[in-house]
Parts: structure tokens; sequence; C-alpha cells
């Protein structure tokens, strides 16, 4: 198998690294996650790159790429703790959920901006008691006449504040199994209704909103799919979520802080070093075989579960390496403070065992008792 990336893919990795820089010089530098690092004039930067929407269909404004170029992008952005959040998950998910299952009036209304860098989308899926179990959540639509009606709550909502859009997931319907009844609503976060409380977290990050539904009116026109069958849909876009080079890399910059410190006349530092140097090339061959379609329906779990726990073991080394510097408040210390989030967030990696053991290996659900 050849490795190599082609001359044109070098070329765009170049680009990629000088406008990450220059946002970074320009907005700031986030080690922890590309989660915290939100600039609304850096997207617009992205825009005007065509790095948004890079794979996406050329009949639907995009720039009809190759999924690796994305993935080369994305990178190259998140290495240097660029701030590429405010229209993330826009291009990761809503766009392509949109493009596969929005109608013609959504694709017309919402893509164009999101394209432009102008908007930012969260995504209202978590709720008090139904985190990772989606088919319990219990914030309804009801229709009436032509809106839906919404009432409920949801948790974990990150830039539900800044937000310009919820792409929302809510039980339109009680009857049948858990799973069924369960559909997708765009919810502009200006309508009237709506309440949002920040959540600032042990490393002052205050992405994370608590968002309250109060009998808020949408359109039926705003339901993106079937109603009642969007469980599969939501399915399909966590495996957008769930594979990507953003759960490798998120603390890359704070792994090169530790490496120009380390002590590497030790071998057991080399050694260190060069496991999760291997790791890195590991987890990033799981990213591409998800971007190339070659993994297995499912699989992203466990990428999503290798990269992630390696990310924790990357801020374990990074605190060992620096010692009691690390106890000092910086952007450092927010860093290491962010390592227990990386297997929780998007599904934790309890969960992603079980996603693989019993759709990918087909593992009983429970242990046959004799």
């Amino acid at each position: 198998m050849d490795f190599t990336w082609t001359p044109e893919q070098n070329e765009l990795r170049e680009r990629a690294r000088k406008v990450a820089e220059g946002g970074v010089e320009r907005y700031g530098r986030w080690n922890d996650c590309w989660m915290n690092g939100y600039s609304k004039e850096f997207s617009k930067e992205l825009a005007a790159e065509a790095f948004i929407g890079m794979s996406w269909p050329k009949e639907f404004g995009g720039g009809g790429r190759p999924a690796i170029d994305r993935l080369i992008v994305a990178e190259e952005m998140i290495k240097v703790g660029a701030p590429i959040a405010a229209t993330w998950f826009a291009d990761r998910q809503m766009g392509p959920a949109l493009i596969q299952y929005g109608t013609q009036e959504q694709v017309d209304r919402y893509l164009p901006e999101m394209l432009a860098g102008d908007v930012t989308w969260c995504i209202g899926m978590s709720e008090p008691n139904a985190g990772s179990d989606l088919a319990s959540l219990s914030t309804k639509a009801e229709r009436d006449g032509k809106h839906f009606v919404i009432n409920g709550q949801k948790i974990w909502t990150s830039f539900g504040a800044e937000a310009n859009y919820c792409y929302l997931i809510c039980r339109t319907s009680t009857d049948g199994p858990p799973h069924a009844g369960i559909s997708e609503v765009i919810v502009p976060m200006d309508t009237p209704g709506i309440t949002i409380r920040k959540i600032d977290d042990m490393t002052t990050n205050e992405h994370f909103c608590e968002v309250w539904y109060d009998n808020v009116r949408v359109p039926v026109g705003n339901m993106v799919g079937a109603e009642g069958a969007a469980f599969k849909q939501t399915m399909r876009q966590l495996e957008h979520e769930r594979g990507g080079i953003d759960r490798l890399m998120s603390n890359y910059a704070l792994y090169k802080i530790a490496v120009e410190r380390a002590d590497t006349s030790s071998r057991v530092v080399r050694q260190r070093i060069a496991k999760l140097e291997t790791d890195y090339r590991l987890g990033r061959i799981l990213v591409a075989r998800e971007v190339l379609k070659q993994a297995p329906a499912g699989f992203s779990a466990a990428t999503k579960c290798f990269c992630t726990e390696h990310e924790q073991r990357v801020a374990e080394f990074v605190a060992e390496t620096l010692g009691a510097d690390a106890t000092l408040w910086n952007d450092v210390t927010a860093g290491l403070m962010y390592g227990p989030a990386y297997s929780i967030m998007g599904g934790t990696a309890n969960v992603m065992r079980n996603i693989l053991g019993e759709r990918v290996l087909g593992l009983p659900k429970e242990p046959s008792v004799r």
C-alpha cells in the first residue's frame, strides 16, 4: 500500500498550514480541543479559501473534492490549535445531513450561508436523562397545524449561546420501540421560548450550554427527512462525528510543547515519545479508512475509542514532562484539564465498545445464563 501524498495534496497541506498559522497569530491558539477555538472572523477566511464544504458535491455549492482533502486541511488546522469551531458542525455534519436528507428548499436556504462561513450551528442531542442513550430522549415536538410545538430540555449543547440554528433531535411520537418516533428539526435559536444557560467547565471554557424549549414554534417544513424515522439519520451523522481527524489531533499542539521540553537523553522518554508517535500514525490510518469508506459499517466507534484514549495518553505525557510547571494556570494547564473529556464527548468509550461488540463483531448483548 502506498502511503505517500500526491504533489497536489502536499501543496494543499502547505497552504492549509499557512492559513492555520495565520489564524492562530490573529485570533489565538487552543491547545486543548478544536471545540474551544471560536472565531467568526476566521470562519470567513476559511470560506474565502474554499475550506468549508470542500467535499460536498459541486451541485450543492461544495468543492467536490475528495474527502481525504478535507482530512488534510482539518488536520493542519487542529495541529496548531486554529480557531475553527464556529463552522465546524455545519461543515462536518449539518451540511452533509441536509444534502442527504433535506428538501430542496432547505438546501437552498441553509447551505449557501454555511459555505460562506456566516452561520454557526449547534446540535440538540443529549438530555439530562438521555446522554449516550439517544433512544430515551423526551424532548417533544407536537404538530399544531403548520407548526411543531417543541417542549423539553437539552444539555451539553456546544455553542448553544452563539449558534444561529440548532439541529434538534426530538420525539414526535411515543408509539413503538424507543428508537422509533424520533425526528430531526431545524430550530432558529432566536425563536421565542428558547432559554439558554452557559455551563462553565473546569477549564474555564463555556461552550457547553443547557437549553430549554418552552412552547417553541417552528414550521413543519423545518423537519429534515422522514418524520419519526430519524434515528438512522442521527446515527449516520454520528458516523461523521466519531471517525474524524478531530478525534485524534485535539491536543497535538500541547504534545509538541512537551516534546520540545522532554529529556530525550533518557531511553525511557524516547520510547514513550516513539509509542505516542506510532499511535498518531495508527490513528491517522484509522481515520483515513473512515474517510475513504474502507472501514466496516459502525467501525467509527473503534476509531473514536482508540483516538480519544490516545489523546488522554498524550495529556498524561505532557503533565509528566512539564512536572510542576503543569500546575501553573495557563493555556497548557487548561489543555491538560480538558483531557478527561476526550473519551466522553461524542459517546463514551464504554458505549463505543458496546457498539463495536454488538454491531461490528456481532457479539450477544447479554451473556447467556445457565
